[in-house]
């Protein structure tokens, strides 16, 4: 008896499988839902489930097929960034499901957490997307609405989620549209927060609200004002300078010199909405003159046709546009005529 039950226990193993990157309440369903289902589905295994932590014990072969069918489900989500309650009974209740069905189409950057794709949807899109691929800096320079930040980011996620970077950085100048922070209410990371929103709101559709938290509380995705980047080298990262219009000479200079080993910066704005004091102290168009035509560095210039926003947008923006034109074309009269 006692060597039966030691050959026994020769074909038995205990396994611990981490859901990190997957929230695990798709897994159990709402109120361990599911669980049970699962637990039929492998009688012959003692599962024990405990947050992010699954603790599987029995026959090998039964722990391997358990850790087959998680791991397809895990991939899946990882991949679509999305899964559904029908999604979940194919993949791990079907035994004819093996693998994932397709691959994400070439023209696809990632998921959303809603299943949506992110993808260029304009001709200096794809140029920008392209580009990322050969460059280390890039300059996305144009209106208001044409996805440049958003895609921008789309791109800094996949690197992340590709293990190609090992951080995100997000900056943008602190002091915008003539608001300053000593009048806000609230400690340091209330008075920043406003300013960096736009920031937020991106990374919430592409990052699940749980593994986001972690990410920042990791500091694997940093959000701060280009003030804080001063002294930094980095590294393996990929790091996203927005509304770099309102950035001086010297703070792009800075920015820029802080690129290390394996890193990708990209750097957006808009040249009709600088704030600055004085036009001609923005750092975003000193550098497009004095950086054009250096190798691995591209310039992407939108325009109009590249809104992709509510359709009175490209109204709007060439509502004003025409407004500066006019502007600087009086001036220019006004100067001829004074001499």
């Amino acid at each position: 008896m006692l060597f039966l039950q030691q050959n026994y226990r020769l074909f038995m193993t205990e396994k611990i499988i981490y859901l990190n990157h997957i929230n695990p309440v798709l897994i159990y369903g709402v109120n361990d839902s599911k669980l049970g289902r699962i637990k039929n589905l492998f009688p012959k295994l003692k599962i024990v489930a405990r947050g992010e932590i699954i603790k599987i014990t029995g026959d090998i072969s039964e722990v391997v097929r358990f850790e087959e069918r998680i791991n397809v489900v895990v991939e899946h989500y990882q991949k679509y960034n999305s899964l559904s309650e029908e999604q979940f009974e194919e993949l791990f209740f079907d035994d004819s499901i093996k693998e994932i069905k397709g691959s994400i189409p070439s023209d696809v950057i990632i998921y959303t957490t809603t299943g949506k794709q992110i993808k260029a949807r304009t001709k200096n899109q794809k140029v920008f997307v392209d580009k990322a691929v050969s460059n280390d800096l890039l300059f996305a320079i144009g209106p208001a609405g044409t996805g440049k930040t958003y895609i921008a980011i789309a791109l800094a996620v996949k690197a992340l989620k590709n293990r190609e970077v090992r951080k995100i950085i997000l900056t943008r100048p602190a002091v915008e549209a003539g608001e300053h922070l000593g009048f806000l209410p609230g400690d340091m990371k209330d008075k920043l927060d406003p300013y960096l929103q736009p920031l937020y709101d991106a990374l919430h559709d592409m990052i699940p609200p749980k593994r986001l938290a972690d990410y920042l509380e990791d500091n694997i995705i940093q959000i701060a004002p280009i003030a804080f980047m001063r002294g930094r080298t980095l590294d393996n990262a990929f790091v996203i300078l927005d509304e770099a219009q309102n950035a001086t000479v010297n703070q792009l200079k800075m920015f820029l010199t802080r690129m290390g080993a394996n890193s990708k910066f990209v750097v957006t704005g808009d040249l009709t909405q600088i704030d600055l004091p004085n036009r001609r102290n923005s750092g975003l168009m000193h550098s497009q003159r004095i950086l054009n035509g250096i190798k691995g560095i591209s310039i992407i210039k939108f325009d109009i046709t590249d809104i992709v926003r509510h359709n009175l947008v490209k109204h709007i923006v060439t509502a004003y546009d025409k407004l500066q034109e006019e502007f600087i074309e009086d001036n220019l009269n006004k100067r001829e005529n004074n001499k």
